[in-house]
């Protein structure tokens, strides 16, 4: 006869250095998507696009783009996951304009960039969604989604991804199109496959 594992409550400190650590994973997959000319989904993704357009900074842009998401993550998933969300996005968007100071970049093969940018920007997801946060926008209504009605929080962000991909081709080349869904991609499959209902019990 099975027992269920008792679920173990994540402390302040454990909570604390997700939201600073899980930023960091994928503000450095912003800077290898950048520095390839690539650009991934969700409200990142829109970030990019707007900087392919205009030029301007992705920091800010993630910042000002999550906003008016935060009204449904409250409504939705509560003050605690709302005020860790905003956390998340604030630290993005703070290490996203402080880490190409620290950090020169030379040639970076772009299937390599593609693929290794979309492992840590999931990693760095996975994080966040296990202590009970996202870094805004669609990752809201993706979590939301497989909470409430059992949807795979992996497959609606794929989804959305790809039309944000879609997008993309009035700003970049077929071929960096490609391997920004690729990208997109290995992000997913990182997220698909280790988020799973029952298999990790802390909270």
């Amino acid at each position: 006869m099975s027992q269920t594992a008792p679920v173990v409550r994540h402390t302040l400190f454990e909570d604390a250095q997700a939201l600073l650590v899980a930023p960091l994973f994928v503000a450095f997959a912003i800077l290898l998507f950048r520095q390839a000319g690539l650009l991934t989904g969700g409200t990142v993704g829109i970030a990019f696009l707007l900087h392919y357009v205009g030029d301007w900074p992705i920091g800010p842009l993630l910042f000002a783009i999550n906003l008016p998401f935060y009204y449904l993550g409250v409504r939705a998933l509560g003050w605690t996951f709302t005020l860790k969300t905003f956390i998340a996005v604030s630290l993005l968007a703070v290490y996203t304009e402080v880490l190409p100071g620290l950090i020169t970049l030379g040639e970076v093969n772009r299937v390599f960039a593609a693929v290794m940018a979309g492992f840590m920007a999931g990693v760095g997801l996975l994080m966040l969604i296990r202590h009970k946060a996202s870094l805004g926008g669609i990752g809201i209504l993706a979590i939301h989604l497989q909470n409430s009605r059992g949807w795979r929080a992996g497959k609606l962000q794929m989804a959305a991804d790809l039309g944000i991909l879609a997008a993309a081709f009035f700003v970049r080349d077929p071929a960096s199109i490609a391997l920004s869904i690729l990208g997109a991609v290995a992000l997913n499959l990182v997220i698909a496959v280790n988020h799973k209902a029952g298999r990790y019990m802390g909270i």
